[in-house]
């Protein structure tokens, strides 16, 4: 790590040694001399506020004014003259006349927090700001010039909101001339233990009181816990423990009535990236393998109850056909004739007829006769059709001499 770094991290209260974080300020540092407008992207509670005020620190303009502004909590029918200031009549209320932010900021630096709730009629405004240095008062035709340095920041996916038409694709390459993006707390899991000894011990101060520790389990608690609402989160929960626990040293019990929401599994879930991607990410391969295994478990499992179900419901159809086999067959032994008009019920539905392979319908088989002299005469009386009562060539087609087929003819009186 530099040494410019480091005392960067002294003097704005930063604490941390991960990467991500390492990489922002220093982008803040290099971008910092010159003019070129700045957009700082990251989830909420990230801190992103503080790396405008690096940025203006370490530029040229850091004895001008510096003036942070938060869009989303303007009104959307004042926010222009919040802005670009308003001339005396221009609406009512305005007794007077009044200058603007991007006036009083002028040879300083103007942060634009939550820049993405802007109305678009404002954003229009900005435009021209950024690319000619010109605003008109509201209520006025006279362009002013300004000498600003603009730098924005968001919490939402700008190629989102673009897409949706809340935003101007012009106004949104404008501002993003150099990006600086945030890395999540989740994504920092070394600095949650230096986080949480940091505000444990300003609030120890604070409050006039010993500092909360954590113990082994509670640690790797709080390294496993998503942390939505990353640092800020991270610093009302430490607050929390530390006026509300008498003990000093907290359990992993105690933790969890703070994070209600805690999953100690740590199964993969898919977490939308807020900034320029819309696509599930994952902090690692490790949890995209595990995101595979679980999928194909409860598709194993759901396979298991649909061959259980489908089982069942062969089980009830074949008892059902079994007991109306077992019917028939005691008719016939018992001598009674059957003639089946009606099939039971659901029976058909059930695919018991024509339809299976392995079930004759009971008709066609009371109806049939399966005595053998009656299957030869109809055999000899179609050989003899066929070849026009030549008895050579139908004793050849039944496989017997022709002698046979003569005293069979005979002995059944066939025509």
């Amino acid at each position: 790590m530099s040494k410019d770094i480091q005392r960067i991290k002294q003097r704005f209260s930063i604490i941390g040694n991960s990467p991500g974080l390492n990489r922002a300020i220093d982008i803040a540092l290099q971008v910092a001399p010159t003019d070129l407008s700045v957009i700082i992207t990251g989830e909420s509670g990230t801190g992103k506020e503080v790396f405008p005020q690096i940025i203006h620190s370490y530029s040229a303009r850091k004895h001008g004014s510096y003036i942070a502004v938060n869009c989303g909590a303007i009104p959307e029918g004042t926010i222009d003259s919040e802005l670009f200031g308003h001339e005396k009549g221009s609406f009512t209320g305005a007794m007077d006349s009044r200058r603007g932010y991007f006036e009083v900021a002028n040879e300083g630096t103007i942060f634009l927090d939550e820049v993405a709730e802007l109305p678009l009629s404002t954003q229009v405004r900005l435009l021209r700001v950024l690319e000619s240095g010109e605003f008109i008062r509201v209520g006025s035709s006279k362009p002013q010039k300004t000498n600003v340095r603009v730098i924005a920041a968001t919490n939402i996916n700008l190629i989102q909101a673009i897409q949706n038409g809340k935003f101007r694709e012009d106004l949104y390459y404008r501002l993003n001339t150099v990006p600086i993006t945030i890395t999540p707390l989740r994504e920092r899991t070394e600095d949650i233990p230096l986080l949480f000894r940091k505000f444990a011990s300003d609030f120890a101060e604070k409050y006039r009181m010993p500092t909360v520790n954590l113990d082994d389990e509670a640690r790797r608690m709080l390294v496993n816990y998503k942390w939505p609402g990353n640092v800020r989160q991270l610093k009302n929960v430490t607050e929390q423990i530390s006026v509300i626990e008498e003990s000093r040293l907290v359990s992993a019990t105690k933790l969890l009535s703070y994070l209600p929401d805690y999953n100690p599994t740590k199964l993969p879930a898919l977490i939308a990236k807020k900034i320029g991607v819309s696509e599930p990410s994952f902090s690692n391969e490790r949890e995209i393998l595990y995101k595979i295994l679980f999928d194909m478990r409860n598709d194993v499992n759901d396979l298991k109850k649909l061959v259980h179900d489908m089982l069942q419901s062969d089980k009830k159809d074949i008892d059902i056909h079994d007991e109306h086999a077992s019917l028939i067959k005691s008719l016939h032994k018992d001598g009674i004739p059957f003639m089946e008009t009606s099939k039971p019920s659901g029976f058909e539905q059930k695919g018991f007829s024509q339809d299976h392979p392995d079930i004759q319908d009971t008709e066609e088989i009371i109806e049939e006769s399966l005595s053998l002299i009656d299957k030869e005469v109809e055999m000899i009386k179609k050989a003899l059709e066929k070849y026009n009562g030549k008895r050579r060539q139908a004793a050849q087609e039944l496989g017997i001499s022709e002698r046979t087929l003569y005293r069979k003819i005979k002995e059944h009186n066939i025509d």
